[in-house]
């Protein structure tokens, strides 16, 4: 008989329960460093605070492992105690965890500097038999010779299909070839395509002034393809962003590729900062403003178009425009807008105007004047719309600022939200874009948290006439809408910016303003 074999289930359960105790102090212990090392990436707590937190961490790691593994013959009561402390420690480090982790991968995201893609669509005749890019085997094929990427779209494209490429001097006479049949498919930048779309719907009626450009409204695109586009260094200024003044362009597009794509730059702000002061200057300049391109003479062209390039002819542009210096740029796409707002369950907008938006993916937006909530695709719409506005594209700017404004309402009004954010800052990685380095944002977050400086902001706008004239990226036979900008008000936006760049030298404070 065996003598032991009553011990045998008590022994199974000690064993079980150290098991346990084991795997409970390992798991504490991978999370614990896990939390240490992702707090130190991001690089917001540093100093004391840092050494404080992760002393905190390594001593209750310590007394989990102590109470649980270490001393054998702690009394039920500590051990309870140490489970209880080591779990706490597991949910919470997992809980931070998975904001720093999402914060890092935003910053990782946000300041990695991708090449930027320019999306191409093959476009031919409603009636021609061609249906998709397999047709067009030894087909000719019409290329824009202007448009300085169509020779590498024309070899990209040759890579799926064996075709016959013609190159065109303009786009008049490209679309005159396809009309005629002289070529059976062209190849144009799809936010060239939408730019025709619009000059045509600003001139609908008058068939005088749309000439050939009506040509594409009879086209359809059987294929989209994209290129890399190779962007200029930017030389990278030697500024601290917590103690200096620094200019920001941002550059704001509904693209629905992604801020890697280039695209028209439908939302242009300039913001000075001054840290020192606490003063920040948002200078608003309209889409259709009429500028001289950079790098180019002749026929000006819409700010707008200045994104078709790249985000560096945009900024470089400005910097024409304004005689300023911009030392970083951030990139946004307004199209990831429809995830952020339906993730913090719709957000409330105010319209100063009633507005039915017709159908878009199946839904219809309808806005009565007052308050109203909305969800992700009619805030967007709403952001979008300037057609219905007797001020246009200025109204539209006021109804963006509402958007973002709702947005950050939303997120400060309940704890709730809170706890979305990583989440939200997943959703809007894939949304931003910036010339800010890693260690420049961090410094500056650090800078606020530290400092808490209550920030002054003033908030003014190019302003100017509308116009139909030709413009640099469409040609001289399909007049455009255009802004042709107020000399008043870019002087007063020049003397300002200056003036922000500076330090103070009164004591006057600047109140938080709009000029309309």
């Amino acid at each position: 008989m065996n003598k032991h074999a009553p011990e045998s289930k008590p022994s199974k359960l000690k064993w079980l329960t150290g098991g346990l105790k084991t795997i409970l102090v390992v798991t504490q212990t991978v999370v614990s460093m896990m939390l240490i090392v992702s707090l130190v990436q991001t690089g917001i707590i540093t100093g004391w605070v840092l050494g404080v937190i992760i002393v905190g961490i390594v001593a209750l790691l310590a007394l989990s492992a102590i109470g649980l593994l270490v001393c054998r013959k702690t009394s039920l009561t500590v051990q309870i105690i140490c489970v209880i402390v080591a779990l706490a420690c597991v949910v919470i480090g997992c809980f931070a965890l998975s904001y720093t982790g999402a914060f890092n991968g935003f910053l990782a995201k946000v300041t990695e500097q991708r090449p930027e893609m320019k999306q191409y669509g093959v476009l031919v005749l409603n009636d021609s038999e061609i249906q998709d890019v397999k047709g067009l085997t030894d087909r000719s094929v019409g290329f824009l010779k202007a448009d300085p990427k169509a020779a590498n779209a024309e070899q990209k494209l040759a890579e799926t299909v064996q075709i016959d490429a013609d190159f065109y001097d303009d786009i008049d006479t490209l679309l005159e070839t396809l009309d005629s049949k002289i070529s059976e498919a062209i190849v144009l930048e799809t936010d060239r395509i939408e730019m025709l779309k619009e000059g045509t719907e600003d001139l609908a009626g008058d068939t005088t002034e749309v000439g050939s450009g009506s040509i594409i409204q009879e086209t359809r695109i059987i294929y989209t393809f994209e290129i890399e586009v190779e962007s200029e260094t930017a030389e990278v200024p030697d500024k601290k962003v917590t103690t200096e003044p620094f200019v920001i362009y941002i550059s704001g597009s509904d693209s629905r590729d992604g801020v890697k794509a280039t695209a028209r730059s439908d939302v242009n702000i300039v913001v000075a900062v001054n840290p020192k002061d606490a003063k920040i200057l948002l200078v608003s300049i309209p889409r259709d403003t009429y500028v001289q391109l950079h790098g180019t003479t002749g026929i000006k062209d819409k700010l707008t178009h200045a994104g078709v390039y790249g985000i560096e002819m945009s900024k470089a542009t400005i910097e024409d425009f304004l005689g300023i210096n911009i030392d970083h740029t951030v990139k946004v796409s307004f199209d990831t807008v429809v995830k952020v707002v339906d993730e913090l369950d719709g957000i409330d907008i105010y319209s100063d105007t009633a507005m039915r938006l017709g159908a878009m993916h199946g839904k219809t937006c309808e806005y009565v004047v007052g308050t109203q909530h909305v969800d992700g695709d009619c805030a967007l719409r709403f952001a979008r719309e300037r057609k219905t506005y007797e001020t246009g594209d200025r109204h539209r700017g006021e109804n963006q600022q509402a958007v973002i404004t709702a947005i950050i309402n939303k997120l400060s009004s309940s704890r709730d939200y809170i706890l979305k954010l990583p989440a939200i800052l997943d959703i809007a990685a894939d949304s931003f874009e910036t010339s800010l380095d890693r260690s420049e944002i961090t410094n500056f977050i650090r800078f606020q948290l530290q400092e808490q400086p209550k920030w002054q902001v003033k908030s003014i706008a190019v302003n100017g006439t509308g116009a139909m004239l030709p413009t640099y990226s469409m040609g001289s036979n399909l007049p455009l809408y255009v802004m042709i900008p107020y000399g008043s008000t870019v002087d007063e936006a020049k003397s300002q910016i200056d003036s922000y760049l500076k330090p103070a030298t009164s004591d006057d404070s600047v109140t938080e303003e709009k000029q309309e």
